[in-house]
């Protein structure tokens, strides 16, 4: 398995990105793992202790964060991020993983490494923690602000194919975002794709609320990118603000501390369940490759986790199945 890294995207690029692969690839010898970037940067961060499954390809171009992302892509032909998509498209790598610019990565992913036959929109997937710790594919969560209702059942048929395959799940359930479980809830697009999540053979188990999803009322859930956008960021901008008014409080006192120390485990296993650190990258579906969009502010852990992830999906041949399924083969 090549998986191949975008070692200069993301806020802590190339430092902390060199050294979540350099810790994957301790743990994992059955992955090869391909650093691109400025060679001269990423040797530094190695400190001459490479281990044998780690290469570099050098990349003399960066796209940033705030660059707009089609001119970047299309202008930049020598930077990190496309680089590793052309390293996926020529077949030289499996799977691709990058924590910069996201517009840039969606371009990339869609003009670089092309579209998988047969789907009209990539979508991104991220698996969002749930109490009982089988997590939820939500998609779309940003790649496409626009959907149409045949969209919104190509992800459910994409993200089934991800749960069954990397998941073991024989029978995903697929819930539609809505504004009520309602059958006629909602707007025009999600009461026309209602009726053709309804009519595939898909297990559509109809309409779900935003606020039951952390209790696993689905195992995918599809909607439009502007509103699963919206709903990721208010799940992530909750579960920051809970954790840091915890921890405010418990320190208000010696008996809140006392309350904090009892609480502890219990509190570290809350925080571990909530810290997208812990749950890998989002996933680009739908393109020739395995495309992976780890946190922008991802650390070692962060990067280790999102190549495990991506390590994880290779052995299940996930997309090589979502090919083949959707094509009709």
């Amino acid at each position: 398995m090549r998986i191949v890294i975008d070692a200069m995207g993301g806020d802590h690029a190339p430092g902390l990105i060199v050294q979540g692969a350099l810790n994957a690839a301790a743990e994992w010898s059955d992955i090869q793992l391909v650093l691109v970037g400025d060679t001269a940067a990423i040797e530094a961060c190695i400190q001459g202790n490479k281990p044998s499954n780690v290469t570099i390809e050098h990349a003399e171009e960066v796209i940033g964060p705030d660059e707009e992302p089609v001119r970047a892509v299309r202008r930049k032909k020598q930077s990190s991020m496309v680089i590793a998509g052309q390293l996926v498209r020529e077949g030289k790598a499996d799977a691709m993983i990058s924590a910069g610019n996201t517009g840039a990565l969606m371009t990339t992913g869609l003009l670089v490494v092309g579209r998988m036959e047969g789907i009209e929109r990539p979508a991104l997937a991220q698996l969002m923690p749930t109490m009982d710790d089988i997590g939820v594919l939500a998609m779309d969560l940003g790649a496409n602000m626009d959907a149409k209702p045949e969209h919104l059942l190509q992800y459910a048929t994409i993200g089934s194919i991800y749960r069954k395959q990397v998941d073991g799940l024989s029978q995903p359930r697929v819930g539609l975002l809505n504004v009520g479980t309602e059958e006629r809830k909602g707007n025009e697009l999600t009461k026309a794709a209602f009726d053709l999540l309804e009519a595939s053979p898909l297990n559509f188990i109809g309409n779900v609320e935003a606020r039951d999803v952390l209790h696993h009322n689905c195992d995918v859930l599809v909607c439009d990118g502007f509103a699963g956008n919206i709903m990721l960021k208010a799940m992530e901008g909750t579960a920051s603000t809970i954790m840091g008014t915890l921890k405010t409080e418990f320190k208000r006192s010696m008996l809140t501390k006392l309350a904090a120390a009892i609480m502890m485990p219990g509190l570290r296993s809350l925080g571990k369940k909530m810290d997208y650190k812990e749950h890998g990258g989002a996933l680009l579906l739908g393109v020739n490759g395995l495309v992976v969009k780890a946190h922008g502010s991802s650390d070692a852990k962060a990067v280790k986790n999102a190549i495990r992830q991506t390590r994880n999906a290779l052995i299940s041949d996930v997309t090589t199945c979502m090919a083949n399924e959707i094509s009709g083969k």
